[in-house]
């Protein structure tokens, strides 16, 4: 009996200390996903990264184009080739002429397919990083202005998993953003285009 009344006693205890702990304990939310998307830096990422595939799309055109043009001469070739108008020897030179080119037609996709593949693997790096040095900004803020409130936890409301009910009161959001972007170009007040490979907040 003397035992059963001292674990009893203990249970109290703890279950007492436990609800202190959680009454000093404040909770803060913020909206991952908002923070990131209205995250000035987010727009100029987003510009930089269009920018630069608008550069690749260039540079694929005008290889595109020299293809094109390889193509045509390619049909010319054979035509001259089978021109019974001029000599067998000249038809010859054109029949090895076409030759030639059909194969500098083979490396020319060769080449421009690689360099596809290369853009689309340079871009998706490039979104990767920015993404992550955003990331890691914005988390840095959050935590600055958990501890400038006092908050011991800050919960990401803009994931269902993990938030079942948020309150306005503790929510950081608002302030984070305006934190954020109290350096932003006056010029940044629409949102930049969106590119094909977006940017990924990992969230």
């Amino acid at each position: 009996m003397k035992n059963l009344r001292y674990i009893i006693l203990t249970i109290a205890l703890l279950a007492a200390a436990v609800g202190s702990a959680n009454a000093d304990t404040k909770v803060a939310t913020v909206d991952m996903k908002k923070l990131f998307n209205g995250y000035y830096k987010t727009k100029l990422a987003q510009t930089s990264l269009e920018s630069r595939k608008t550069e690749l799309r260039k540079e694929i055109k005008d290889m595109a184009d020299g293809l094109d043009k390889a193509q045509a001469d390619y049909k010319e070739l054979l035509n001259q080739a089978g021109d019974q108008a001029i000599s067998s020897d000249e038809r010859a030179k054109r029949q090895q002429a076409a030759t030639d080119k059909a194969k500098e037609i083979a490396n020319s996709k060769a080449a421009i397919e690689q360099f596809q593949r290369q853009a689309e693997a340079q871009l998706a790096d490039q979104s990767q990083r920015m993404s992550a040095n955003l990331v890691a900004e914005i988390q840095k803020a959050v935590a600055d202005k958990a501890k400038a409130g006092g908050y011991l936890d800050v919960l990401n409301s803009g994931t269902t998993e993990v938030v079942v009910y948020a309150g306005a009161d503790n929510d950081l959001t608002t302030a984070v953003l305006a934190q954020l972007n109290a350096g932003a170009p006056v010029d940044l007040t629409t949102p930049a285009p969106g590119v094909p490979l977006n940017i990924s907040t990992n969230l």
